[in-house]
């Protein structure tokens, strides 16, 4: 490798180290505490858009939203389960990255363990049915060759 391939590679690696921020500065609150936890209460709530990522992540119009959505109940002084409730309330569980185990969410919890089991148990069964495939006995004519090489 030349210098130049490692060099662009370290500044990839570097770079991709650091967690993607799309907060905007127009966005921090004045306050550091109440920013902090407006942070913390963020980093628990899906995009919408992105799915998998939290709304600080997120450069998605509707990230935005509710990132300001979640700064303007902190500053109207909402605690941290009252700002999830109300988001809860208004989005439904899904807004949640760590939806709560209920009725109504218990095959998104389940599903991954029982298709890991059903998967282990298909894999333990086809293991132990598993025969060697019996060797065909010789016939007259390899076992004349074969003497007749053995002799030789």
């Amino acid at each position: 490798m030349t210098v130049r391939a490692i060099l662009l590679a370290s500044a990839f690696a570097i770079a991709a180290s650091f967690g993607a921020q799309a907060v905007q500065p127009d966005e921090v609150l004045h306050d550091r505490k109440l920013e902090q936890r407006a942070r913390e209460i963020s980093t628990g709530i899906r995009c919408m858009v992105c799915q998998n990522e939290n709304i600080d992540d997120s450069d998605a119009p509707l990230a935005k939203d509710l990132r300001l959505l979640v700064r303007d109940r902190v500053q109207k002084g909402d605690t941290d389960a009252q700002v999830r409730d109300y988001l809860v309330a208004r989005y439904g569980d899904f807004v949640l990255l760590n939806p709560p185990f209920q009725m109504d969410t218990f095959l998104l919890w389940l599903t991954p363990a029982t298709v890991l089991l059903a998967g282990v148990g298909f894999a333990i069964s086809r293991i132990r049915t598993r025969r060697p495939d019996p060797t065909p006995a010789l016939s007259a004519s390899e076992i004349a060759d074969l003497e007749r090489l053995t002799k030789a």
